[in-house]
């Protein structure tokens, strides 16, 4: 029989879904996956590109959804990259990173989930302050083993509790309260 989930993740990254998944799990949401390469507008700001690509999204599937777009904004490089970190990781990765920092390594985090329905677009947004280590540790995806949340010696890929303190987990949190009460 056919699973009935309660929205529906759009994303090409599943390493995003199996997050959300498991952090909306736990808060009381039950969320499938469409696996789908959204356009993605250039933007300076995180919510513009988020809202823009939910628009798509709904467009493209008719069923309720939430998208994720994140930056890692760093401070020394004047939060580079920011909206522009999954081509820069694709581009030069974390060894390109690291070799572009020298003392100042703060960093933070942001994450923005929208909503889109057939009337409704909302974004909620999560940052994590934190830095970026010196090497990379551990073996997790895109930026997470070389980014150090504040109050942590440990990297996030090598944390066994991401997703209770993460940028997703905070802005997924936001939106759960939203949507169990809209």
């Amino acid at each position: 029989m056919h699973k009935s989930f309660d929205l529906f993740f759009v994303s090409s990254n599943s390493h995003k879904y199996q997050e959300a998944k498991s952090i909306l799990d736990s808060l009381g949401i039950d969320l499938g996956f469409l696996k789908s390469n959204l356009e993605e507008i250039q933007s300076h700001s995180l919510n513009t590109i988020a809202m823009a690509k939910a628009k798509n999204a709904y467009s493209i599937f008719k069923k309720p959804i939430i998208i994720e777009d994140d930056g890692l904004f760093i401070d020394s490089v004047d939060g580079f990259p920011g909206p522009y970190s999954s081509y820069v990781f694709k581009t030069i990765g974390n060894k390109g990173i690291l070799n572009l920092l020298k003392n100042n390594r703060k960093a933070k985090f942001v994450s923005i989930i929208t909503y889109c329905d057939k009337t409704i677009l909302q974004s909620f947004e999560g940052k994590l302050n934190g830095r970026i280590s010196k090497t990379q540790k551990g073996k997790g995806w895109g930026y997470d083993p070389i980014f150090i949340p504040n109050n942590s010696k440990k990297t996030f890929a090598e944390l066994n509790n991401k997703n209770e303190l993460s940028h997703r987990y905070k802005a997924l949190r936001k939106f759960s309260k939203w949507y169990l009460h809209k």
